[in-house]
């Protein structure tokens, strides 16, 4: 059995520790590494709390690093681990700042160590499913992809409402969206922004090399209650895929409610219900395989994580001044 440290004990470690426990893996998470009091996780009955990153990275049976930290943490502690020759499941974004993005990025090119940005939507079923019908060329090329994620505004953090700290709704919350755009529309050229009010839905409109065009609605100020919400609409010049999603996430780890994704093709007209699952557990397994066989993740490779930080920032730079703004991924 592996061994695996969680660092950090927020809402994501509670979900990493579910995904390690589902995949049968619990009696595995040796460590769970944090600065505040401890506060003991379900899913890692066996765990050992300590404040000290170096304590989980001088132990040489560590193989697994979970981190679940705040995004300006992540530059500092995925890198320090890849040194070490640990395999790093980092949260996403992959950080925030593209100086930060690519030194990480360069830095697991270099380690023993397997790197992959837990970009979880990749692994939600009806995302999947969509991916692997535009793979098989039941769409032809994809000309224009939409997705939407609304929510209930944040509940209390420490760090989240800062957006010096967070990035915001475009860094932290919109990157899934826009790394499905970049997925499936290729490389992103520029990015325009706007919302009608300040604490209004933030609309985005990215242009890609070869003419094809992505757009992206988020908005965090449904009132609460509010279950979460998302979508993906591709049209591409063979047919056309989309996937709705609306119920709730449930501790952040398994989506319930209205989950079902169609296809639409001159030959095809399909419309199938996602069955429950855990994506979080999809991710675990998956980045467990690429661990130990020692194969980067061709699934969510690093470079995609990196493409879609600088979307996210180009995008929140948009809306900061009211014009286009180049996506610049180096």
């Amino acid at each position: 059995m592996p061994t695996i440290a969680i660092i950090g004990q927020g809402g994501m470690a509670r979900a990493h520790a579910r995904a390690w426990n589902e995949i049968g893996l619990a009696g595995g998470i040796r460590y769970v590494c944090t600065p505040g009091s401890p506060v003991p996780l379900e899913d890692a009955p066996l765990a050992r709390f300590v404040t000290d990153l170096d304590v989980v990275l001088r132990d040489p049976d560590v193989d697994l690093v979970s981190v679940c930290t705040p995004t300006p943490t992540h530059a500092d502690i995925a890198i320090r681990s890849l040194k070490a020759g640990k395999n790093v499941l980092l949260e996403k974004p992959i950080a925030l700042t593209m100086r930060d993005a690519l030194a990480i990025r360069d830095v697991a090119a270099q380690s023993a160590g397997i790197l992959m940005v837990a970009h979880v939507v990749r692994f939600f079923d009806g995302y999947r499913a969509i991916r692997e019908r535009v793979e098989a060329g039941e769409l032809g090329r994809v000309l224009t992809a939409r997705a939407q994620r609304i929510s209930a505004a944040p509940g209390a953090s420490t760090w989240w409402h800062d957006e010096s700290k967070s990035g915001g709704v475009l860094v932290d919350f919109s990157i899934h969206d826009f790394d499905q755009l970049n997925l499936f529309l290729g490389r992103p050229l520029s990015a325009s922004a706007k919302r009608a009010r300040p604490d209004g839905p933030i609309e985005v409109s990215v242009d890609y090399e070869g003419g094809g065009s992505g757009q992206v609605l988020a908005f965090m100020g449904m009132p609460a209650g509010f279950s979460f919400a998302s979508s993906l609409e591709l049209l591409g010049d063979l047919g056309l895929a989309d996937h709705h999603f609306a119920g709730a996430l449930q501790a952040a780890t398994s989506p319930s409610g209205n989950d079902v994704y169609r296809v639409v093709t001159p030959e095809v007209v399909e419309t199938r219900a996602i069955g429950a699952g855990n994506p979080y557990a999809h991710q675990a397994e998956y980045f467990l395989e690429c661990a130990t066989s020692g194969t980067d993740p061709a699934f969510c490779p690093t470079d995609s994580a990196v493409s879609a930080l600088a979307v996210s920032l180009a995008a929140r730079e948009s809306l900061a001044t009211g014009r286009p703004v180049s996506v610049r991924s180096e």
